[in-house]
């Protein structure tokens, strides 16, 4: 489970509005009601305030910020212990994570619209609309010592919808594999955040040389958590002619009223960062230093830099409760608040089993999403078919159908040694679910 949430490394904020835009200051009209109104009990709720204290007392972690939903509207909505912990300062409820991978679902709903709009088919090779990936090669063999490799044709090109299940074979780099990890590097392809050059560097340009490199399997052959939400992040910027921030922006962020989801921070929000903290190599907690080590530069602040590189795989930062919009407009069926942005048909296709019967654990993968499957409702209280995903920093949500309800847990960590908390945090939810 360890190694599964490492990998969940891709996503932070998605939507810088260009320079003199105006950003609508619409807000959403989500409220809050007594728990038992939407058959929570008080009493059991109040288990998640006294176990995620005690992880903020054993310094399992700095702080938290949780929010519960059903039926769209907020039973549970809290903040836990301290955004710096040796001054004392309290993590604020509309505290901003870096989100990491959590940027992937926002980046799917964007594909999705324009799938919508007749733009393309799922099962189109990507090499349509991006010339470079025309007539993809597989690693065939590799030196360790000197990173060569030599290569084999492809069994057929990469589709749109293998980008969006991650069945491409295109791996990540710095958190993926060995190979993957080095071809990458040694052609200048990162992760997506907070690499040095940001502030100047564009996606198409590390897209367009990704597209030269091999895929590290067949396509379709098995799931592999890769680059392809980066891929799709260009993808939208080729086919509707704008900046994938400003898509965003103006499709997603706007019309929901997420007003503090954002790839790099307008200067009046920057206060709101959470710091980001750690655990030392003898496993005490501590401030994350201004530089982490990720096999490269990764700044811890990059939220607050004016970068032009816009990771759809993981460069947002955003709020539980902006987070709590998108999910209520998936399990709205595509609307919220008198939007509509997707067709309820096109979320049913995103939010089922895509990957037929490619291994990934004891659940299945649609478009953008984790999806619980019988089996793995076995292993935590989850129900079939909830959707869910996380972020690198120890950020994690679910969207339940079943329950009618969102369940989020923020946390900003780099190498969690909790990690477990989530689960935990699943658990007490349920617990607490008395209808």
């Amino acid at each position: 489970m360890r190694k599964f949430l490492f990998y969940l490394i891709v996503a932070l904020p998605i939507c810088l509005a260009s320079k003199g835009q105006t950003v609508s200051q619409k807000t959403s009209n989500l409220i809050e009601v007594p728990p038992e109104s939407a058959g929570f009990s008080p009493e059991r709720l109040e288990r998640i305030d006294h176990s995620l204290q005690q992880f903020v007392t054993d310094k399992w972690m700095n702080g938290a910020v949780t929010l519960i939903m059903r039926n769209g509207k907020i039973v549970y909505y809290r903040s836990f212990g301290y955004d710096d912990v040796e001054k004392r300062i309290p993590l604020r409820k509309d505290a901003i994570f870096r989100i990491a991978s959590q940027t992937k679902a926002i980046t799917a709903v964007a594909v999705m619209m324009l799938y919508e709009e007749g733009k393309f088919l799922l099962d189109d090779p990507i090499s349509r609309y991006i010339p470079e990936f025309k007539k993809p090669r597989v690693l065939n063999k590799f030196n360790p010592a000197d990173t060569t490799y030599t290569v084999i044709p492809a069994n057929r090109e990469i589709t749109i919808r293998d980008l969006l299940t991650h069945t491409s074979g295109i791996g990540y780099a710095q958190i993926g594999s060995k190979e993957a990890n080095a071809i990458y590097f040694k052609n200048g392809i990162t992760a997506g955040l907070g690499f040095d050059g940001y502030e100047s560097r564009l996606l198409a340009t590390d897209m367009k040389k990704l597209g030269r490199l091999p895929l590290m399997h067949q396509p379709g052959e098995k799931w592999t958590y890769g680059l392809n939400s980066d891929l799709l992040g260009y993808l939208v910027e080729q086919i509707s002619g704008m900046p994938l921030d400003s898509f965003f922006r103006t499709r997603i962020f706007e019309p929901l009223g997420m007003n503090d989801t954002w790839f790099y921070l307008p200067p009046e929000k920057q206060a709101r960062l959470a710091n980001m903290y750690e655990f030392d190599s003898t496993g005490a907690l501590q401030k994350a230093p201004p530089v982490l080590d990720f096999n490269g530069k990764n700044f811890r602040d990059y939220p607050k830099g004016k970068g032009t590189y816009f990771s759809g795989g993981g460069g947002l930062s955003s709020t539980v409760k902006d987070y709590a919009i998108f999910l209520q407009m998936l399990l709205n069926g595509g609307t919220y608040n008198g939007k509509r942005l997707l067709a309820q048909n096109t979320v049913r296709m995103m939010t089922m089993n895509q990957i037929g019967s490619l291994s990934l654990g004891p659940n299945k993968f649609g478009l953008g999403f984790m999806i619980t499957t019988k089996e793995g409702s076995a292993i935590l209280p989850t129900p079939e078919s909830v959707f869910e995903w996380g972020g690198a920093f120890a950020t994690t949500y679910w969207a339940d159908p079943k329950e009618k309800m969102v369940a989020l847990i923020y946390r900003q960590l780099w190498g969690d040694e909790h990690h477990d908390i989530a689960d935990k945090f699943k658990v007490l939810v349920y617990q607490a679910l008395n209808e």
